[in-house]
């Protein structure tokens, strides 16, 4: 770990960097260029204090996941991530697979995107980002760990991960889960997390096994859904996908009609908040 190099490269973007090019807003006048550290710990959902200690050279390694973090709040371009994983004494991540790494132009949209549900994906359906209206809508799907950070694995292996979807919808939903994990399997391969997955839930759904055994296969998202909000009730939203170029992630984005009731149930999420739907 090279604490004189990690310390001189985040200081250095994250002066290089504006509140408003990362969504922030602007506030009071500051006294020093760019974002305040305070800042880039928010971004990256850490403390305060640990951020600064790393830009102070000291504290301990930071783990790769914290790196992953902390490049996504500086808004650091593949190269410039890998960079700082090599600063901080780790290897460069495999690009060729998944990656909790987001490029910046699809934070950029993100950014700006405030007033409706947003969150950002990769093809095993694992939330990278999300803003404050997704998370009021679905809770912090960024907090789950191991197999679980798949939506597609809690929906099979743990029954209150269908309580944000109506019941007459499980059945289509169960089907696009199997058709989109296949299709990743066949990309990432049986020695992958997407592999992982699959046996883990052969054995423990027969649903799954059910639907495996189909041999169905699809990367589209649906173009309309209705979402349940455990106070506001059943919200229809138009669905729109933005896939990255090499379509490993996607930003989705969740709308409603202007002037609709369905607007108005998206719009009073800002009031209610946030609810905690992962518990």
């Amino acid at each position: 770990m090279d604490r004189e190099a990690l310390a001189a490269f985040l200081v250095r973007h994250r002066e290089d960097l504006r509140p408003a090019d990362v969504g922030l807003p602007a506030g009071p006048r500051r006294r020093t260029p760019g974002l305040r550290r305070e800042e880039v710990a928010q971004l990256a959902a850490m403390s305060t204090d640990y951020y600064a200690r790393l830009e102070q050279r000291r504290g301990p390694q930071p783990s790769v996941a914290i790196l992953d973090a902390i490049a996504r709040a500086l808004r650091l371009s593949a190269d410039e991530r890998d960079y700082l994983h090599r600063v901080a004494g780790h290897s460069a991540p495999d690009r060729r697979g998944l990656s909790d790494y987001v490029a910046p132009a699809l934070m950029r949209v993100m950014d700006r995107l405030t007033d409706v549900p947003a969150l950002i994906l990769d093809g095993l359906a694992t939330t990278l980002v999300m803003n404050e209206p997704a998370r009021a809508l679905f809770g912090d799907e960024t907090a789950f760990t191991g197999l679980s950070r798949s939506a597609v694995y809690r929906w099979f292996a743990d029954p209150q991960a269908r309580r944000v979807y109506p019941e007459r919808d499980h059945a289509r939903h169960s089907r696009q889960n199997v058709a989109g994990l296949r299709a990743a399997h066949a990309v990432l391969g049986p020695d992958s997390k997407a592999g992982e997955i699959v046996r883990a839930l052969l054995p423990l759904s027969d649903e799954f096994r059910g639907l495996w055994e189909q041999q169905i296969v699809a990367r589209r998202f649906e173009d309309h859904k209705v979402v349940v909000h455990p106070e506001i009730g059943d919200i229809e939203v138009d669905c729109q996908a933005l896939f990255t170029e090499d379509e490993t992630q996607v930003l989705l984005v969740l709308t409603a009609p202007p002037g609709s009731d369905d607007a108005g149930k998206l719009d009073l999420l800002r009031v209610v908040g946030t609810q905690e739907m992962a518990g």
